[in-house]
């Protein structure tokens, strides 16, 4: 089950969660939070396993995470070429950092995908400064795909840093969807020594699932400035 399977749900269901377009943006948050209290359910927006079931059926599962789905919505995006709906889309939330040909972006990526999906999460003081996001939600011990990764740049000891979704893992790197990765959003390869924490929203049930192994191919990146 995908992201567009809950919004036809809900659509059928005469719960209005905007286009159908499989994109969990704050039309669908809304319309799934109507659903969970017209079934007394606390109405908190997050397709959990007791939404689904009521929603779906006993075949509901959880889908991937909604913000990891909007940042994914995003892939291929260039801070030069496709500079203008960038932008739009980096101030849809109703800040951002500036313009993303001129300015580290990664924070502020990871801040619009997080705030559209989950307007009630509390974000960091200052999410563009990449190491700020050590202090985003809950630690993790284990990786699960769409969790926060921080990760140092120049030097551990630094104030320098970078930050994105992690997707996923090979035996020497980390697969992380992220802004300003070759100038663009897209997924590249990060060394596991570089990683500094993964971070989880607090608003959402901690993740069920664990690491997941993918194989060795992709850009490795060693400097996300």
């Amino acid at each position: 089950m995908d992201w567009i399977d809950i919004q036809r749900a809900l659509d059928a269901a005469g719960f209005r969660p905007g286009a159908v377009d499989g994109i969990p943006g704050r039309r669908t948050r809304a319309a799934l939070m109507r659903f969970q209290a017209s079934r007394n359910l606390t109405p908190d927006g997050i397709a959990g396993p007791v939404t689904l079931r009521a929603l779906m059926g006993a075949g509901g599962h959880w889908p991937e995470p909604s913000w990891l789905t909007i940042a994914r919505s995003k892939m291929g995006l260039h801070e030069q070429r496709d500079r203008g709906g960038l932008m739009a889309w980096l101030r849809s939330d109703g800040q951002t950092l500036g313009d993303p040909a001129r300015l580290p972006w990664c924070g502020d990526f990871v801040e619009t995908a997080l705030a559209l999906a989950l307007p009630a999460e509390v974000l960091p003081t200052n999410p563009y400064l990449a190491r700020n996001w050590l202090r985003f939600g809950v630690p993790l011990e284990r990786p699960s795909v769409g969790a926060v990764a921080v990760f140092w740049r120049g030097a551990r000891a630094g104030s320098s840093g970078h930050v994105g979704f992690y997707v996923g893992e090979d035996a020497d790197h980390y697969h992380i969807l992220g802004g300003n990765q070759a100038n663009m959003v897209s997924v590249v390869r990060i060394a596991r020594e570089r990683l500094l924490a993964f971070r989880w929203p607090a608003s959402m049930p901690l993740p069920l699932t664990g690491p997941v192994t993918l194989t060795a191919e992709g850009q490795v990146t060693t400097n996300e400035a």
